[in-house]
C-alpha cells in the first residue's frame, strides 16, 4: 500500500483546509483509514479514522465539531475537511491504513503511512 498525502499549508486561525491522501497497491475494501498529526515536541495523536467499506467514522474531541473525515472509493482517495482552524491544530498531519486487528486511535495498529503534510495554523 503506498498513501501520498497533500493539501497541506498556512492558514489563519478560523480558516479552512481540506487534506487528501490518495491510496494505491491493494484493495481497501477491508481496511480501516485514519488520520494522525504530529506537533513539534510531541507525539503523534490520532484525529479521526474510517473504515473503508463504511460504517462510524471516530474523531478525536479535539477535532469533533470542525473536522470532518470522508472517503471516494472510486478514487481511492480519503479526504480530511479541517475547518474553524485554531493554532493547536499546527502539525504534521499524517494518513495511514489499518490492515489487521487493533485500535483506530493507536498509532501502532496501522502499518502503512504517508509521508506527511504540514498543516500550520496562525493566530
Amino acid at each position: 500500500v503506498q498513501l501520498q498525502a497533500s493539501g497541506g499549508g498556512l492558514v489563519q486561525a478560523g480558516g479552512s483546509l481540506r487534506l487528501s491522501c490518495a491510496a494505491s497497491g491493494r484493495t481497501f475494501s477491508s481496511y480501516v483509514m485514519g488520520w494522525f498529526r504530529q506537533a513539534p515536541g510531541k507525539e503523534r495523536e490520532f484525529v479521526a479514522a474510517i473504515r473503508w467499506s463504511g460504517g462510524s467514522t471516530y474523531y478525536a474531541d479535539s477535532v469533533k465539531g470542525r473536522f470532518t473525515f470522508s472517503r471516494d472509493n472510486a478514487k481511492n482517495t480519503m479526504y480530511l475537511q479541517m475547518n474553524s482552524l485554531k493554532p493547536e491544530d499546527t502539525a504534521v498531519y499524517y494518513c495511514a491504513v489499518r490492515t489487521s486487528s487493533g485500535s483506530h486511535f493507536l498509532s501502532s495498529s496501522y502499518n502503512y503511512w504517508g509521508h506527511g503534510t504540514l498543516v500550520t495554523v496562525s493566530s
